[in-house]
């Protein structure tokens, strides 16, 4: 079985619904259990999301509830396992999501396990099983981009903006980024044909500028709040789609007064666990994709900032005042 499982270990705490700043790093935690199905991760590294935010002030839908260890996105060395586990995943590396990933072990189930590709860091691999398919369930399945076509990715310098300008230029798509100013030559790096400024001006009659009038053929929205209704005003009429797969700036709503007379466009939402569970056929196309992608060297191994577990609290309020670029890491 390898070394030694503790019975506690270091883990973040989530005490409240005040937020981040409520998060305490405890060493007296008890090192999960996996059940049938599951395998346990020792964390070697864990993802930073907006969802762990969300999770933070309770406005994360089924989420947790206090206290709780914080973080779901893990990669790590399997250590044990759950009864009806193969015995072959025993000792392997691989990156999941579960519950409490802001720690030293976490439980993982073990057929939603990715393999972490040969010569690949579990920091370089982080996004793979959680940006990294939302965005190309976003662009494919539900978006449908194809080449010729143009798409607008919000929030694009972010750890799924990031994928999404890869993925789209690779499926021969036009890429129109937002980002702030100062995460312009990011997202140019990664191949967007142009990049505007998310704070600045009519986002939507610049792209309307941009296509000629058009609009995007496919709208990535994840920004939330005033960048909402330029999502919608910057889409095709009647034929565009926008995928919601965030609301990182907060809520924004839509009428079906606006649908029939202002926004004539395709609205579709995204969430990625209950595509997982409802429509598992598509996710299992999308990770197939995945893999072609990562195989093909369209998503190179990630280069995340990383941060101590205890800093935690520092990477998701960074993560939350929109002064990050690409992924953060936690290391245990």
């Amino acid at each position: 079985m390898g070394a030694k499982i503790p019975a506690t270990m270091r883990a973040l705490v989530q005490g409240s619904f005040d937020g981040p700043r409520d998060m305490r790093l405890r060493d007296d935690v008890p090192v999960p259990s996996p059940g049938a199905g599951e395998v346990l991760m020792r964390v070697r590294a864990a993802g930073v999301n907006f969802g762990d935010i969300s999770r933070a002030y309770g406005t994360f839908a089924g989420g947790p509830r206090p206290p709780f260890v914080a973080g779901f996105e893990g990669a790590g060395e399997i250590v044990a396992l759950g009864s009806g586990v193969g015995a072959e995943l025993l000792g392997a590396r691989v990156t999941g999501v579960g519950d409490g990933a802001f720690a030293e072990y976490m439980v993982v189930p073990g057929a939603a396990a990715m393999p972490v590709p040969s010569g690949w860091t579990e920091q370089q691999v982080l996004g793979a099983a959680v940006n990294w398919p939302a965005a190309l369930a976003a662009l494919r399945p539900l978006g449908g981009v194809t080449a010729g076509q143009t798409v607008l990715i919000h929030a694009a310098a972010g750890g799924t903006g990031q994928a999404a300008v890869r993925m789209a230029k690779h499926y021969g798509a036009t890429v129109i980024g937002t980002a702030s100013p100062e995460k312009h030559e990011t997202v140019r790096a990664l191949g967007a044909d142009h990049v505007l400024d998310s704070r600045g001006g009519d986002l939507a009659a610049q792209v309307l500028r941009l296509t000629g009038g058009a609009g995007a053929d496919v709208v990535l929205e994840s920004a939330g709040g005033p960048s909402f209704d330029a999502g919608m005003a910057a889409a095709k009429r009647v034929t565009g789609r926008v995928i919601v797969l965030g609301l990182a700036g907060g809520e924004a709503s839509i009428s079906n007064w606006e649908l029939v007379y202002k926004n004539q466009i395709q609205l579709i939402g995204l969430n990625l666990g209950v595509l997982i569970r409802t429509a598992p056929g598509i996710f299992g196309e999308v990770m197939g994709e995945l893999s072609a992608l990562v195989t093909a060297g369209v998503l190179p191994p990630g280069r995340p900032t990383h941060y101590d577990l205890d800093a935690g609290p520092k990477a998701l309020g960074e993560l939350e005042s929109r002064a990050t670029v690409g992924k953060l890491a936690l290391v245990p």
